[in-house]
């Protein structure tokens, strides 16, 4: 029943989402093994299914992975595991205890014996459970061993961010919490092609990663996906449009959003740049640090709460890095210092609107 009002609630949301320092880790990164997907080409599928195809591909050419989670044998409450036992079994694809903390932990132990363990955490606001797990132990593993064990091989993936009417326990954004823990990667796409190339990545790379998926676009979010394997490289921020006047910085479902402001800013005269952070530990410092010297202002925007949020770590490094360049205050969108609300989302949210009054007030500053 609430997977389905979930699935209701994001098709009456399309319209508004249909556009969609290196830290104690292993050198070298898996995204370099195969080369960036090329644009163009493809066929156009939804975000999930992307997620699904990025799965079949990875069990399919390493036999030591394996998929598992809460409900994940018959598909996933978003269907993104759909087809994977019956295509490998239930021996590789497996139905788990409703235990975050007991997930996280068997995943552990399959990486640390060499295996890739992709493990669903079934919603983002249940990851807290398993915390203990991914921060205490996940993120230490190589570090408390002198790089003599490790469990690289590790990734969790869940659902993160609004959804319509999740309310406050279906529509948290927690990225921030693992962001401040050495030791673990943190990735986030905001299409269906970046999703796919980003969680292969994931998957092979030898630092143990948590890969938040937006469901909001899981559906509303369609574009063209290579079929074939490609990876896109991790702690590589892409600028996804050019711009003179303002910065804007945004990753997940929020870019969405930012994209939409930028081109009524352009009505307005105003030149935005627009990037996607796509990993945000470790971060690329320098695609930003470029763009706001070259604009002298910067933006961040995201749905989790701004207090403590990752964009106040993205303005105080720019601030370090710019600050002679700046010529405003780095403005921050983001949601509210509250639990997330039901009823009372659309204020919560940093919308359209929102965005376009910061931009307006950063420029004139």
């Amino acid at each position: 029943m609430a997977a389905r009002a979930l699935r209701e609630a994001g098709r009456r949301r399309r319209s508004w989402a249909a556009e969609a320092g290196r830290r104690c880790f292993s050198g070298g990164s898996a995204g370099a093994a195969v080369a960036e997907r090329k644009e163009g080409g493809g066929k156009g599928v939804n975000l999930f299914t992307a997620v699904n195809q990025a799965l079949h591909i990875a069990l399919d050419t390493d036999p030591r992975a394996y998929v598992f989670g809460e409900d994940v044998g018959f598909g996933g409450v978003f269907r993104c595991t759909t087809g994977l036992a019956d295509r490998f079994g239930k021996n590789r694809v497996f139905n788990t205890p409703l235990c975050e903390q007991g997930i996280a932990g068997f995943a552990i132990g399959l990486a640390a014996k060499g295996n890739r363990a992709i493990a669903e955490i079934q919603f983002a606001d249940y990851i807290f459970p398993a915390f203990d797990q991914i921060v205490n132990e996940a993120a230490k593993f190589r570090y408390r061993s002198g790089n003599e064990f490790n469990c690289g091989g590790l990734t969790i993936r869940t659902p993160y961010g609004a959804v319509g009417h999740g309310g406050h326990y279906h529509s948290q954004s927690p990225e921030a919490f693992f962001c401040h823990v050495p030791g673990l990667k943190v990735v986030i796409p905001r299409s269906p092609r970046e999703a796919k190339g980003l969680l292969l990545s994931s998957i092979r790379d030898p630092n143990p990663v948590v890969f938040f998926e937006p469901k909001w676009l899981y559906r509303l979010a369609v574009e063209e996906v290579p079929e074939e394997d490609y990876m896109l490289p991790l702690s590589q921020a892409e600028v996804i449009r050019k711009g003179s006047d303002i910065t804007l910085i945004g990753w997940g479902a929020q870019l969405a959003v930012l994209k939409e402001a930028c081109e009524d800013a352009a009505k307005d005269g105003v030149s935005c740049e627009l990037i996607d952070l796509r990993t945000l530990i470790p971060w690329d410092k320098e695609t930003v640090e470029a763009s706001v010297k070259k604009t002298g202002k910067l933006l961040v925007s995201h749905e989790a709460p701004i207090t403590g949020g990752f964009g106040a770590e993205i303005a105080a490094s720019i601030t370090e890095r710019c600050f002679q360049r700046l010529e405003a205050p780095v403005a921050r969108v983001c949601g509210l210092d509250t639990p997330f609300p039901l009823v009372y989302e659309p204020f919560y949210m940093p919308t359209k609107n929102k965005v376009l009054d910061a931009i307006r007030a950063t420029v004139n500053y």
